[in-house]
């Protein structure tokens, strides 16, 4: 019994190995996160993509890299190739807050604890795995790899770091959601293909020497982008580079990138073009647990515990927010899987014990694209903009909310369905702005109206990030008087249905652009809007985003145009305690900044002071009250 327990599970040790019967494997996958059998966690997707091919695969979680490296070695040498993942985050940005403070937590690892995995993960994985097996061939992957697959700035060692290719020494590299290209190289190596000869997989990359003239050719244009070099002494062509990657990136048909590193040439093949829905269909139908490896035990994984109950209905986003890593790792087009594979995977959770059929989410990176396309989509095949809808909602998208009213409807339904919640948020530009249909218009408002009175669990997250519309036009998010609106419509919405529901908006601090005196002006905002602000981040640089390059190089990679940005941790400090201007703690920095600022016109109406243009605090307007009366008295 507790042997067929154990194998619905890759295997994890070489017991578990044995227990299948297999005397070899061929792949083995390490990976920085614990292993959770489920389609949110990379590792288990790309493990069972692997098992569907008819192979022996076995995973490795967060392996111990500091002592005797009996992990890396415990099962052997795989017959075809190493997997290497990082974990569904950077590893630095899992390691570090925005101030480079190291987190006392890992939402990855059993028991939330940190240390589980190293600095830089891939880089430190793929090297013992060289060392120790020269002639295996090593492939990395997830998203540590895929943001930095190019010459891209590093915010916690505060430089410009070259392709992660060079620095790990693997012998490839998948970037974005990896299944086909994952499925190409186990064939290739099946069919004993060396290594070089994988070099026409699509959505991978690889390095030669720079002089090398025999890069087998594929049906596509080749842009030599600057060198890793020329990117150290010019922050021009760095950010120029950027521009060239996150265009060819959400192009549906997009040229291969080659990018020089003293004597070496990183070569960065196209991703796939957009996949069918029986292709992403067939990936959320894979036989996964849902559930982590029995040897947890009853130690909690945070990020486990955050989707368990939840179903992700599609891939990609076409948003494209400047600080975001989604398009550029998803895809900007959205992949939506089909009713039927959907309501299948909701039918295996309603078979887990556990479920006492709440579904948490029912969504993806934006709930509210499911199912929404381009209208003609050789449009699209043409098509380079990093965003469908900004700075205007392009009028070839397809912004018909019917579809997802259906499924949001049939999902109540089930016998077994409580209530179903909409958990990832939504794009409410979307909504508000008319389409000029009236069939689209009227799938909008109804749209609207169905997620607030149905599917919200007390509070609804929403992203305007800022209320500053130079702000928002960097971070390409729509204008702050649209989150108004749709606040007014909330409110309305939840007045009809007797309901009293939160409006929970994110905000972020010290993004390129940002002074303080937009945070200033933020709070003052929000406060009259009667918001205490608790989803707040201040702002961190993560690898290849056009927010960081602006962060980097200081300049509009788009524009040309410089962008000042907050860099010093007092600046960044400073600009955060504006969010918390309701904590008394903050009240004096606070004070002293705007009138620092010469914004006296701010004091009483964030702070409730009345400013008397002296150097003292000030007096507040409920001090200043009661004196009164008192003296009345």
């Amino acid at each position: 019994m507790q042997e067929s327990f154990q194998n619905n599970w890759l295997p994890t040790t070489k017991k578990e190995v044995e227990q299948r019967g297999w005397d070899a494997l061929d792949v083995i996958l390490f990976s920085g996160d614990a292993y959770i059998d489920h389609p949110s966690f990379g590792a288990a997707v790309i493990g069972r993509t692997l098992e569907a091919e008819g192979l022996r695969v076995a995973i490795v979680p967060q392996p111990n890299w500091r002592d005797d490296l009996r992990d890396f070695k415990k099962l052997g040498t795989p017959r075809l190739f190493f997997g290497i993942s990082a974990g569904c985050m950077d590893s630095m940005v899992n390691h570090y807050t925005a101030n480079k403070r190291l987190r006392s937590n890992d939402a990855y690892t059993a028991g939330g604890v940190s240390g589980f995995r190293p600095d830089y993960t891939t880089i430190v994985y793929s090297t013992i795995l060289k060392n120790l097996f020269p002639d295996v061939p090593v492939i990395i992957g997830g998203i540590e790899a895929s943001m930095r697959r190019f010459t891209h700035y590093d915010y916690w060692s505060d430089q410009l770091k070259k392709s992660i290719l060079l620095d790990s020494k693997a012998d490839l590299l998948v970037y974005g959601m990896g299944e086909k290209s994952i499925i190409a190289i186990a064939r290739a190596l099946q069919q004993n293909r060396s290594v070089t000869g994988l070099q026409t997989i699509p959505q991978t990359a690889f390095v030669v020497s720079s002089d090398h003239q025999n890069v087998e050719e594929l049906n596509a244009e080749t842009i030599a982008l600057f060198s890793h070099e020329a990117c150290l002494a010019d922050k021009h062509k760095s950010a120029q580079n950027f521009r060239i990657i996150e265009e060819e990136s959400n192009k549906i048909k997009a040229a291969r990138l080659t990018q020089r590193c003293n004597n070496e040439l990183v070569v960065v093949n196209p991703p796939y073009e957009t996949w069918t829905q029986e292709e992403i269909d067939a990936t959320y139908d894979l036989p996964y647990t849902r559930l982590p490896h029995p040897k947890y035990k009853d130690k909690r994984i945070p990020a486990y515990d955050m989707i368990r109950f939840s179903v992700n209905t599609h891939r990609g986003c076409f948003g494209g927010c400047s600080f975001c890593t989604i398009s550029m790792h998803q895809g900007k087009q959205v992949l939506s899987r089909s009713e039927k594979s959907i309501f299948k995977e909701i039918e295996q959770l309603g078979k887990l014990p556990e479920f006492k059929g709440i579904l948490t989410d029912l969504g993806g990176p934006s709930a509210n694209m499911y199912g929404l396309r381009g209208i003609d989509q050789s449009i699209c095949e043409a098509c380079k903009r990093p965003s469908c809808i900004f700075p205007a909602i392009c009028r070839n998208l397809d912004r018909n909310h019917s579809r997802m009213i259906r499924l949001y409807k049939a999902v109540d339904q089930l016998p077994y369905i409580k209530k179903a919640f909409i958990g990832s948020g939504i794009r409410y530009d979307l909504l508000l702005q008319p389409s000029g249909n009236s069939e689209v218009d009227k799938s909008l408002t109804e749209y609207t109206k169905e997620v607030i009175q149905h599917h919200v669990s007390g509070r609804l997250k929403v992203a305007p990030e800022h209320t500053s519309p130079q702000v928002l036009k960097l971070m390409r998010k729509p204008s702050f008087e649209l989150f108004k609106q749709f606040q007014q419509k909330f409110e309305q919405y939840n007045r009809d249905a007797n309901l009293k529901q939160q409006l929970i908006p994110y905000f972020i601090s010290s993004h390129p652009g940002c002074s303080n005196m937009d945070m200033a002006e933020l709070a003052v905002i929000t406060k009259s809007l009667h918001f205490k602000l608790e989803q707040v981040q201040d702002f961190t640089p993560t690898p290849m985003t056009l927010s960081t390059e602006m962060y980097y190089s200081g300049i509009n990679p788009y524009t040309g145009e410089s962008v000042e940005t907050p860099k010093q941790a007092s600046d960044k400090i400073s600009q955060q305690r504006f969010f918390f201007w309701y904590k008394p703690e903050y009240r004096q920095s606070i004070l002293h900044d705007l009138r620092k600022m010469n914004r006296n016109d701010l004091i009483d109406k964030l702070l409730d002071y009345h400013y008397t243009g002296k150097n003292d605090i000030g007096r507040s307007s409920s001090t200043h009250k009661k004196q009164v009366v008192k003296r009345r008295k």
